[in-house]
């Protein structure tokens, strides 16, 4: 007889294999009842022997507790974003950038591929079980989602066969097909429950739950359409064969995929799947062309965040027309009001668009739109809706003419609008209570004096609660004010009034970035702290001065000098200094008089220190530090596993520094 684990491995085996022709090839060979026999059989003897129990039996697709939070995940390969291309003009011209890069006129063989409307993933494979799943968050870190994703059906928690690598990294979307999207819905309004817009929102919405058990109740699926990475093993040498393979392991690839031969051919292939977009099973918003011949896509590398050897042609972008029914004014962080169009509703590409932005007071009078017009709303894939013309013919006699406010609509300041720009300010400062939210937050925010901890719920909460009116306010918090807020105990409250109490001690350039002046980004606060080496020399500095400093020019000198004219901004100055706030001033030293000063350098590869110490260190002494490598690159600093960037600077005769020339660099500059 059998022995319980042979048992538990045989079942297991049939159970993985009728979940991969049910959930992946859609071809059930049994009936329900003799399945869910089957799981219910394993379920019986997992019980009663749980030391049987793998992370990748079917039976633990379900997680059980609710997670606090997600945690990060450094991808160890960047998940780039794609260039976009809008007409065959565009398409043939990437075809022959391509061509030029080659020097080979022969005809290029493309994969075409449903550009999927849903959330970037990457699944971790080891030894053929699934580990880890993150989304794509900004392309270096996402969000660890692995208990939610092992709910979805159709993954394989262990893939089938044996000739994988020992590493084998995943990459595809994850989308709600519409019609599990429309029951959803129908069962949401029938709850009484908030629907969702569109199957991205639901498909991203569902991922996220911080319960798994509620996203294993949402229809998601998976397309897998590009490899990651791969230890251990060999794969195919094109692009599509990669894929084949992904799908005898039992991973879902899209079936809409096809190989084409040449630029016409994408041409042919886009007309077609748009002419059945909207019969597909799934949501797209266009088509990804990748050059099929993996040598030819390294040889090609990539140019900033996205691969020469790849493109996304987006469809045209799909528009309405409803009626213009009011204009409101909205106030953001640095005091510039933005017209928004309130509309009367309208479905726009697959989604309900009852807003839509009118850019500023320039683009309102050259399109001549006016409340109680009949316009045309374009929505273009994630972009925000606009109001793209007005449908003059179908004007009412009724229309308002729209004019800017004179007051803020936020705290009722004076409204300016500089004469060279388009766009009208508040100038509230720091006592508009839009501006000043938004102030706090960007003060808070890592890059600035990384409160830890202090995310912008949080600064919601304490301004719904009142116990905060300006950014000083944040420093005379009590204990006895935080544990009274909904959800916050004695240890949280405790870690917020120290991560406070530790951002008192910070640097002059983040303190002069966390200010928020407008047009002072972090490398402009560098070199402004840098030259003028106190915070009392940059307040005294006028506009000429000021366009004497490296990345300054005549709109930021005009925007530094008008910050600091105003009153209640260095009263504010004044407060967070008296309440602790400090840092250690500079020799007050010109950039360009610094070691490295004029010198560009790029960072790349597996380093022992972090790449933001190293950046820090180089712009102490003057460099720049770049994401791309040029001509004018200075040197590479290359740590280990370096990839495309290696190699650009090789043909390009940059120079290439590891860690101990870094150091020397570091110690004593010498010219490169």
């Amino acid at each position: 007889m059998p022995s319980i684990q042979e048992q538990i491995d045989a079942l297991r085996t049939q159970i993985r294999h009728h979940n991969h022709l049910y959930y992946v090839l859609d071809d059930p060979q049994i009936p329900d009842a003799e399945y869910d026999r089957l799981f219910r059989e394993l379920q019986a003897l997992e019980l009663a022997h749980p030391e049987c129990i793998t992370a990748d039996s079917p039976t633990q697709r379900v997680g059980g507790a609710a997670l606090s939070e997600f945690g990060s995940v450094r991808h160890e390969l960047p998940m780039l974003s794609l260039a976009n291309v809008f007409s065959e003009e565009e398409l043939n011209n990437f075809d022959r950038r391509i061509h030029e890069r080659l020097k080979d006129e022969t005809e290029l063989e493309y994969v075409a591929e449903p550009k999927l409307d849903g959330l970037a993933i990457s699944l971790l494979y080891e030894n053929g079980v699934f580990v880890r799943a993150a989304t794509r968050g900004d392309g270096e870190t996402g969000e660890d989602v692995t208990a939610n994703v092992r709910t979805i059906q159709s993954i394989p928690l262990r893939l089938l066969g044996n000739d994988y690598p020992a590493r084998l990294e995943v990459r595809g979307e994850i989308y709600m097909p519409k019609a599990g999207f429309n029951k959803l819905n129908q069962r949401l309004a029938a709850e009484g429950g908030k629907t969702f817009a569109n199957p991205r929102n639901a498909a991203a919405g569902s991922l996220r739950q911080l319960d798994p058990r509620l996203t294993a109740q949402r229809p998601l699926e998976m397309f897998c359409y590009a490899l990651g990475i791969a230890e251990g093993g060999k794969l195919p040498d094109q692009h599509y064969a990669v894929l084949q393979q992904f799908k005898a392991w039992g991973l879902r690839v899209c079936p809409d995929i096809k190989v084409v031969q040449g630029a016409k051919a994408c041409m042919v292939y886009f007309h077609e799947i748009g002419a059945k977009r909207a019969r597909l099973p799934y949501d797209i918003d266009g088509v990804v062309y990748k050059v099929n011949a993996l040598k030819i896509q390294q040889e090609l590398g990539f140019v900033s965040r996205a691969p020469r050897w790849a493109i996304a042609h987006k469809f045209p972008a799909q528009e309405e027309m409803t009626e213009l029914e009011a204009v409101e004014f909205q106030v953001g962080r640095t005091g510039a009001l933005t017209p928004v169009a309130r509309l009367k509703p309208v479905f726009v590409g697959g989604v309900t668009v009852s807003n839509a932005t009118l850019h500023n007071m320039d683009e309102i009078e050259r399109k001549d739109v006016r409340v109680g017009d009949f316009v045309i709303v374009r929505r273009a894939g994630d972009v925000i809706p606009e109001v793209a013309r007005v449908v003059l013919e179908k004007r009412p006699a009724t229309v308002q003419v729209i004019s800017m406010p004179a007051q803020c609509p936020v705290c009722g300041s004076e409204v300016k609008r500089s004469e060279e720009g388009a766009v009208a300010r508040c100038t509230g400062g720091l006592y508009c209570p839009a501006q000043v939210k938004e102030a706090i937050k960007h003060f808070a925010s890592r890059r600035a004096m990384n409160i830890d901890g202090l995310g912008d719920k949080l600064v919601e909460q304490f301004f719904e609660q009142g116990l905060i009116r300006h950014v000083d306010d944040l420093y005379r918090l009590t204990k006895e004010q935080l544990v009274a807020l909904e959800r916050m105990g004695d240890k949280s409250a405790e870690n917020i009034l120290a991560a406070l109490e530790t951002s008192k001690t910070t640097t002059l350039e983040r303190f002069i970035y966390s200010l928020g002046i407008r047009d002072v980004g972090e490398s402009t606060a560098k070199a402004l702290a840098r030259h003028f080496g106190s915070l009392e020399a940059l307040q005294a500095a006028n506009e000429e001065t000021l366009k004497l400093v490296p990345d300054v020019g005549p709109i930021s000198a005009m925007s530094i000098t008008q910050f600091f004219k105003e009153a209640h901004n260095t009263k504010t100055i004044s407060n967070l200094r008296e309440l602790g706030v400090q840092w250690a001033n500079y020799e007050a030293k010109p950039v360009e008089a610094l070691p490295l000063a004029g010198k560009t350098y790029v960072i790349t590869g597996t380093l022992s220190r972090s790449r933001e110490a190293i950046k820090a260190d180089l712009e102490n002494l003057g460099a720049k530090v770049s994401n791309s490598v040029s001509k004018k690159t200075t040197a590479l600093i290359a740590g280990a596993e370096a990839g495309s960037k290696l190699e650009k600077a090789e043909s390009l005769g940059v120079s290439i520094l590891d860690e101990a020339e870094l150091a020397e660099l570091l110690v004593m500059p010498k010219e490169l």
